[in-house]
């Protein structure tokens, strides 16, 4: 009887010991394991870095070459190390970007803001108080962008002619409203969503009525989500080139078409075309990187709960 006592006191001492030390990191199975998640880890790592930096140096390249001259843009090898300056620069604000740059501003923002104010009424429709058959609602959504732009910009145009809005900034901003609302209300209904139901019910009891409901209760709930579809919208209304370079001419014309200027008969202006790209990036990146706090919120909505 005490050696059977003994032999099992004898156990539970083996197994608490075991167990003792696989919780302080002494089990050489689990250090094993650690070891092979960390490099796991570190692996992943570098290999994040490295497709970020080979995605980037184009970007890197560009801002580089918009520092050189002509001379320097042309050189093979290219030159890595130069002396910077800033005549490119100047040459491409003299050469007329203040009116293109007008032209896009406006019709960005414009057609951002008119997206934001259809898209967010159609999302409620959709997703908090759903309308019958709202599946059917958004497959034809969805299936606005189906259609290629290429087949439909010759009724676009005729229509333009007739309305007589060629070449003026009020075409562009019907048409990259038309472009960017699908999505918009893709993803407003998907963060509106998210919005406890509670909430809504509570605003109902206290007399809130509909206009209370989205503009106090709702609104500032999602902001970060209206915030991230206000950049997405503004990055393909800024980058938009199809419409217009088809739509406009003279009076109307956007960054992306000024910068097809560069490309002459008499060949490339990498240095100039550089800088104006540089410039033509830098009112997208400053939005992005004012807004970087609610753009991470509003991507990221929903995704934890």
């Amino acid at each position: 009887m005490s050696t059977t006592t003994t032999s099992s006191s004898s156990s539970s001492r083996a197994t608490s010991s075991k167990a003792e030390r696989s919780r302080r990191g002494h089990d050489p199975d689990r250090r094993k394991l650690y070891g092979r998640s960390r490099w796991y880890g570190h692996g992943w790592t570098v290999f994040t870095w490295v497709v970020a930096i080979i995605l980037f140096f184009p970007v890197l390249w560009m801002v580089l070459t918009s520092f050189k001259t002509e001379g320097s843009a042309y050189t093979y090898p290219p030159q890595i190390v130069f002396h910077p300056t800033f005549s490119e620069f100047s040459q491409v604000f003299s050469g007329g970007i203040g009116p293109p740059l007008e032209h896009s501003l406006f019709t960005t923002l414009v057609s951002t803001a008119a997206v934001l104010i259809l898209a967010l009424p159609a999302a409620y429709s959709l997703s908090v108080r759903p309308v019958k058959r709202w599946r059917d609602v958004m497959f034809f959504v969805l299936s606005t962008k189906m259609l290629p732009v290429v087949a439909a910009i010759i009724p676009i145009y005729i229509v333009a002619r007739n309305l007589r809005i060629l070449d003026n900034d009020w075409s562009l901003v019907i048409l990259y409203t038309a472009m960017n609302l699908p999505i918009a209300i893709w993803m407003v209904r998907s963060f509106l969503l998210e919005v406890p139901l509670e909430i809504l019910d509570a605003a109902k009891v206290d007399g809130a009525n509909l206009f209370t409901e989205v503009t106090r209760v709702i609104v500032p709930i999602v902001v970060p989500g209206i915030a991230a579809t206000a950049l997405i919208c503004m990055i393909f209304s800024w980058n938009e080139f199809f419409f217009a370079v088809n739509l406009t001419a003279t009076r109307a014309g956007t960054m992306p078409v000024f910068l097809v200027g560069f490309i002459t008969t008499e060949g490339l202006y990498w240095a100039k075309l550089a800088a104006a790209a540089s410039l033509a990036s830098l009112p997208v990146i400053l939005v992005g990187w004012i807004a970087q706090k609610q753009l991470v919120r509003g991507l990221s909505l929903g995704a934890v709960k």
